[in-house]
């Protein structure tokens, strides 16, 4: 099941960036090179350094936008997706229940 859900995220999904690539395409209707771009350009990298765990997940720390394990201090679950959220210029669902319940 990893192998499978792994293939089907696409650039290793919270590893990289292939879940903020998704995103747009879900959110924005973006095809997949206009996806990646528009997130290489919100992160302020190359294209090609969306698939690159090592550097991804420095960004992600930097940016406070998650990573698969916890670091002390940085967000992680809702916080990290509304982070995500204002980096995308997008709304994220969960995001939108979650002020509407915490007002």
């Amino acid at each position: 099941m990893p192998i499978s859900h792994i293939m089907a995220s696409g650039l290793t999904g919270m590893r990289a960036a292939g879940d903020l690539v998704a995103r747009m395409q879900f959110s924005k209707d973006m095809r997949i090179n206009e996806a990646k771009d528009y997130v290489a350009k919100k992160l302020g990298v190359e294209a090609l350094d969306l698939g690159d765990e090592h550097v991804m997940r420095e960004i992600r720390e930097d940016l406070d936008i998650g990573v698969l394990t916890s670091v002390p201090g940085c967000a992680k679950g809702i916080a990290s997706k509304m982070n995500i959220e204002k980096l995308l210029d997008i709304d994220i669902n969960c995001c939108d229940k979650f002020r509407e319940i915490t007002g």
